[in-house]
């Protein structure tokens, strides 16, 4: 008898632990990414005279490299930051996804963020989601930037008119979540870069203003009059750039849209250096 109870105890503190838990054992698997620059079209609209133009290409200065999970939060990880309090709980149709091989899908970015906060928390790391930038530098290879239309096209209608084609040909997207690994790993070891979850980033919507060179050449390169930020809109990442509102769940919270998050948004998170 005293065999049997023994083993009992020995079993239930295993039997305690879900897949969940597990997940959160040890930090996050990263790939550090060496020092570096990477050129990026700026994300948002740009304007001219009051027509949108291509924008010219930035680049960004990774001087001390980036450190960036080599996978997607998993549904179990997210669900164990949901039973610990750090999370709200996804829409129905979500909620009781927690598989540890599947990417969290359904999430706001407001939902990324608090669960960036949490992972800080728990782990005495500091976690956020990347910038456009730097998820651009991560991505690599396997992510490929829309070519816009020439600045000086001189006809608004025919770059609208591609922008609806671009559209079209994105409605025809696989969106199905497959298990970690499905769409392989890319040159810096980071799996599954533009398939067929998106990504939060932290960057927000942002309009910028050109000013027309003297002599008002429409088409010409100018200054930079200012920009607007509109951080109601968040910027993802994935096959291609979206933009998309900040869902929110109750309508008496305020925000720019009411309504379930897409299927497709998950979540990558940045390691800074350090303690949180």
């Amino acid at each position: 008898m005293r065999r049997l109870l023994a083993v009992v105890f020995l079993v239930l503190p295993l039997s305690a632990c879900g897949p969940a838990e597990r997940a959160h054992s040890i930090s996050p698997e990263v790939s550090r990414l060496p020092p570096g620059q990477v050129a990026y079209l700026p994300p948002g609209e740009t304007l001219r005279n009051g027509y949108p133009v291509s924008p010219a290409p930035l680049t960004a200065d990774m001087a001390r490299g980036l450190l960036i999970m080599k996978r997607q939060v998993s549904q179990a990880e997210y669900a164990a930051c949901v039973r610990a309090g750090g999370c709200k709980p996804l829409d129905p149709a979500f909620r009781e996804l927690r598989a540890p091989d599947l990417p969290a899908v359904g999430l706001s970015w407001t939902d990324a963020s608090a669960y960036a906060a949490w992972l800080s928390a728990r782990t005495g790391q500091r976690w956020r989601l990347p910038t456009y930038a730097e998820w651009v530098y991560a991505a690599g290879d396997a992510y490929r930037e829309e070519t816009p239309l020439p600045a000086a096209d001189g006809d608004p209608a025919q770059r609208w008119l591609a922008e609806y084609d671009a559209q079209a040909r994105r409605g025809q997207e696989a969106t199905e979540v497959r298990a970690f690994g499905a769409y392989g790993v890319n040159a810096t070891g980071l799996m599954d870069v533009a398939g067929s979850v998106w990504e939060w980033t932290d960057d927000c919507y942002t309009r910028r203003i050109l000013a027309l060179t003297q002599g008002g050449a429409a088409g010409a390169a100018g200054a930079d009059d200012g920009a607007d930020r509109n951080c109601g809109i968040r910027v993802a990442a994935g096959r291609h750039i979206a933009y998309l509102p900040d869902f929110i769940r109750d309508p008496k919270g305020g925000a720019c849209s009411v309504g379930v998050p897409p299927a497709n948004l998950g979540l990558r998170l940045v390691r800074e250096e350090g303690p949180a």
